[in-house]
């Protein structure tokens, strides 16, 4: 089994406001980069490969976690919510009423307009597990919060409708193991980074 530790990236400005960020490549607030170089990876890890989403904002997360120069992996870029970029849930859901609860009630079949489906998420995700397993590296990866989701449902079978067993909490890893096959099993959730 190949350790995988998944973290999310710092927080942004778009984060503090609550507005879905995507594909848009929101760069970390200045407060971001604080509580990012607040965080400490755990000894144990010193010797994992690191990657990184796409995004500017895990970019810059994994560089000011120590890794210089992170691997780019596409597939671990945030889930694409279409024309509801920069747009909250909450005014979603006041202008799209009804349409937008029976939207939400599909879990992993949930679609943004113009975006995609948290199990299109699960799709790439597979692929790179799959490579993952085959190499047998163990990995951290810093990703978004539409990943860790899609990548929690994966390894456990949630739904997506309820809420999330344990809600997952910044300055935190959650750890994973990949078999050889690609097939993804829940380590640890909510393992703290953040210096004591």
């Amino acid at each position: 089994m190949v350790p995988l530790a998944m973290i999310r990236h710092g927080p942004t400005a778009w984060n503090s406001e609550k507005r879905l960020q995507g594909r848009t490549d929101v760069p970390l607030s200045e407060e971001g980069r604080e509580t990012v170089l607040s965080w400490r990876v755990p000894e144990e890890l010193k010797d994992y490969q690191w990657v990184a989403s796409p995004l500017s904002r895990a970019v810059e997360t994994a560089r000011l976690l120590g890794a210089s120069v992170p691997a780019i992996e596409p597939r671990l870029r945030e889930m694409h919510y279409g024309n509801w970029e920069g747009r909250s849930l909450p005014e979603l859901r006041q202008s799209l009423g009804e349409v937008m609860a029976e939207n939400e009630a599909r879990g992993v079949d949930f679609q943004p307009d113009g975006g995609e489906r948290p199990r299109d998420v699960q799709e790439r995700l597979s692929s790179w597990l799959a490579d993952l397993g085959r190499s047998a590296a163990p990995t951290v990866a810093v990703s978004h919060h539409g990943v860790l989701r899609a990548l929690y449902a994966l390894a456990t079978g949630w739904n997506m409708v309820d809420p999330l067993p344990e809600k997952f909490q910044w300055g935190a890893m959650q750890c994973f193991h990949v078999s050889s096959s690609g097939e993804v099993s829940v380590d640890r959730i909510n393992v703290s980074i953040e210096a004591t």
